[in-house]
């Protein structure tokens, strides 16, 4: 199959799926009475206000350039106010923190099950992209919740732990965007391993099989 198609077709999917995921920490905030998202015109399918220059095109750009076997990204966090969770306030953040995740879980596991279940019945090709689907937002559910910033890991973590060290995970910063890259360097293949076996749980190994043999 075209590279350029299955390329493409892998954007697409991930910019959907890093859209998805920031929404829902949107819907989950005014869920728990914060508006700002809504107020800023964040809870919309619409690429454009969501749209990161180095998390949703630059970093994709270059995996593909580099002929990377996956896609990763983010979007533009989802702006909300802690102190307006009045439903809440104790374990609103945690909430709000892991909606994006699980939302990302919650579409891999819409595309897991039918694919599971038709895999002899469906065309192959169809069944390897819904496989694709299924990888990309096990990733992103797994990627995000690495706890250094600015992914959702961070977020939850100072959450739960003492004040003092809360402080020192977010004092990281803008260079969290760095460690992340570092780590990926360096310990891609236990996150790949990771997010295949999960994947392969969900969808069954046929499935990512046949995800894989499209990739390749």
């Amino acid at each position: 199959m075209d590279s350029i198609v299955i390329a493409i077709f892998q954007l697409v999917v991930l910019l959907f799926s890093v859209i998805v995921h920031e929404v829902s920490h949107g819907l989950a905030a005014l869920k728990l009475g914060d508006d700002t998202a809504k107020r800023l015109g964040r809870l919309t399918l619409n690429p454009i206000p969501h749209l990161d220059p180095f998390g949703s095109l630059i970093l994709p750009a270059l995996l593909f350039l580099t002929s990377s076997p996956f896609m990763i990204g983010w979007a533009k966090p989802v702006p909300y106010n802690p102190g307006r969770l009045y439903k809440d306030f104790k374990y609103g953040p945690l909430k709000v923190a892991l909606a994006g995740p699980a939302s990302n879980l919650i579409l891999a596991i819409i595309f897991a099950i039918p694919a599971r279940l038709l895999v002899g019945v469906l065309d192959p090709v169809l069944i390897g992209f819904m496989g694709i689907v299924v990888f990309i937002n096990v990733l992103l559910a797994l990627f995000n919740l690495v706890p250094i910033p600015p992914l959702d890991g961070s977020n939850i973590l100072t959450i739960l732990l003492p004040e003092k060290y809360s402080n020192m995970i977010q004092s990281v910063g803008i260079w969290g965007i760095f460690i992340v890259i570092f780590l990926l360097s360096m310990f891609s293949r236990v996150l790949f391993s990771g997010v295949l076996n999960l994947s392969a749980i969900m969808a069954g190994e046929d499935v990512i099989i046949q995800a894989f043999r499209i990739l390749s």
